[in-house]
């Protein structure tokens, strides 16, 4: 192993992987969670609001594992991180079809899902009808259900993780790989974007790509205690053209490479996809080339 490696902002040590290993060996009891909450409380490491970074730490456990540098304890949630929704109930919801404009529709809310029966509606509805399907993120996320002045469902968003790499990306924002490694957690990509089937309304997907916008920071920071700088979204250049996202002043700074988002060794096919970002302040790239994470 390196010296030191960064995954998740943190830079770590031998000494470092040495102490995790002991925590699972001296803890056979110990499950995930109480592992990383543990971790987190040994090393202090906490969010800007003081609350400990237990997600950001069972993302760095996952990746240490994926890397073959430790062996985590049995996944005990059926339904864990990572893993696909099966047998969902299925939430009572009006699919009469919507046809308004914009203005008929009245004020449109976009409400942070919180409540489990709003995450159960929400994971049917990206299961059943986005294309991807869905599965439990990992680490940081923010979930998203715009609803109408009626509380009809409309659509959902889903924000999480920045992709480990992005050639496009990467050059558009001109930072080093060890800046990148550090910072990219100040990175967030629209992971789903899903307008309901039964929905058809003329400009609604750039009105809440908008409204979604000029939000995400401030919802961040009252979650994560930190702020985010930039956003990204991948758009399969088969099936869409990306109108929303230009409508909506994203940018097309280039093409993927057909491999997956967090594909590390260019051995993963997929589709060819159009890159978007979209910068929240004008000097993103100043925050994001800082050594240091802004909220460490």
């Amino acid at each position: 192993m390196k010296a030191e490696i960064i995954i998740q902002g943190r830079s770590l040590h031998n000494t470092d992987i040495l102490n995790i290993k002991n925590l699972i060996r001296f803890n056979p009891q110990w499950n995930r969670t109480r592992l990383s909450r543990e971790l987190c409380i040994l090393w202090g490491w906490r969010n800007a609001k003081g609350l400990l970074k237990d997600m950001a730490c069972r993302t760095m456990l996952l990746k240490l594992e994926r890397r073959g540098m430790i062996k985590l304890p049995p996944a005990r949630n059926g339904n864990g991180n990572g893993r696909l929704f099966q047998n969902l109930s299925v939430p009572p919801i009006n699919q009469d079809p919507i046809n308004d404009s914009l203005n008929q529709l009245g004020t449109i809310s976009l409400q942070i899902v919180n409540t489990r029966k709003e995450a159960n509606l929400f994971n049917f509805l990206l299961k059943e009808y986005h294309y991807l399907s869905y599965k439990t993120p990992v680490g940081e996320n923010i979930r998203y259900i715009a609803y109408d002045i009626k509380n009809r469902a409309l659509a959902c968003f889903l924000f999480g993780a920045a992709a480990w790499k992005m050639e496009a990306r990467d050059q558009y924002i001109g930072w080093k790989s060890e800046v990148r490694e550090r910072n990219l957690p100040l990175v967030v990509n629209q992971m789903r974007f899903l307008i309901c089937p039964w929905v058809s309304i003329k400009n609604l997907a750039s009105h809440l790509q908008s409204k979604v916008i000029k939000r995400i920071n401030k919802d961040w920071i009252n979650k994560y205690g930190h702020e985010v700088y930039l956003l990204e979204s991948f758009v399969e250049e088969q099936r869409f053209q990306g109108t929303c996202y230009k409508a909506s002043n994203w940018r097309l700074v280039g093409k993927t490479k057909g491999r997956t988002r967090n594909d590390r060794h260019n051995c993963m096919q997929a589709p060819i996809k159009t890159v978007y970002l979209y910068p929240l302040t004008k000097k993103f790239r100043s925050y994001l080339h800082h050594i240091q994470p802004v909220f460490e």
